[in-house]
């Protein structure tokens, strides 16, 4: 499989997972009184409206050509204004899961289109179809489990206590910023330099790989 082929089956995939997930926040957003996705133009199909040079495109390449064996990444969040939800307890979880269903959404879809795949009477078709759809469905699977840590800016964390009122919730949700760094320093940091000392620390990639494999195989 030449390299362009392979990137197509990989990275396509991948940024369509990613894209999905954001256009789900501000379409359930729009559908619960808050607008301002819509307004924005972020409720389009047009993947330029989405992309974030570094999460949709330079860290998913990266991982692929690093065979990491994990590929997330993410597109330009939505803008949503919780003070426009008709209710904003209960609206901020339903806004905050519509990207996580919407992958596990699209990974039941992808399993599927992979067993459809055996029909194709060309075999290398065939072939590069049912790669596609495989990886569609683990891309998918992965980026429903990653986002579903309960770290900030991940959806995790504003299922838990978005809906909260509490000051240390806000905080900790607010808390964005110190999230993606923790979760830089357990995904990559904390594993490599333990891995010198010859520690298998990887709690982060354990996480994902198992939740997603145990997925999948129900799925398939």
């Amino acid at each position: 499989m030449n390299l362009l082929i392979q990137t197509g089956v990989t990275f396509i995939p991948a940024m369509i997972a990613i894209i999905a997930h954001e256009i789900a926040h501000g379409w359930m957003a729009n559908r619960l009184g808050d607008d301002t996705a819509k307004r924005a133009g972020r409720l389009s199909l047009n993947p330029l409206k989405h992309l974030d040079m570094v999460g949709t495109i330079i860290l998913p390449v990266l991982l692929i050509m690093a065979h990491t064996g994990i590929i997330f990444g993410w597109a330009k969040p939505v803008p949503v204004n919780y003070h426009n939800l008709s209710k904003p307890k209960r609206d901020i979880i339903l806004v905050a899961s519509a990207g996580i269903l919407m992958n596990i959404y699209l990974a039941i879809i992808g399993a599927l289109m992979s067993y459809l795949c055996s029909f194709i009477p060309s075999p290398n078709i065939q072939l590069f179809c049912a790669v596609f759809f495989i990886n569609f469905m683990i891309f998918n699977i992965i980026l429903a489990v990653f986002n579903a840590i309960p770290i900030p800016p991940l959806d995790g964390s504003k299922i838990l206590f978005g809906w909260s009122q509490k000051s240390w919730a806000q905080k900790y949700v607010n808390a964005e910023r110190e999230g993606m760094i923790a979760i830089i320093a357990l995904a990559f940091v904390i594993p490599l330099f333990l891995q010198k000392l010859g520690i298998n620390f990887d709690i982060f990639g354990w996480y994902i790989r198992n939740v997603t494999q145990k997925i999948s195989s129900i799925l398939m």
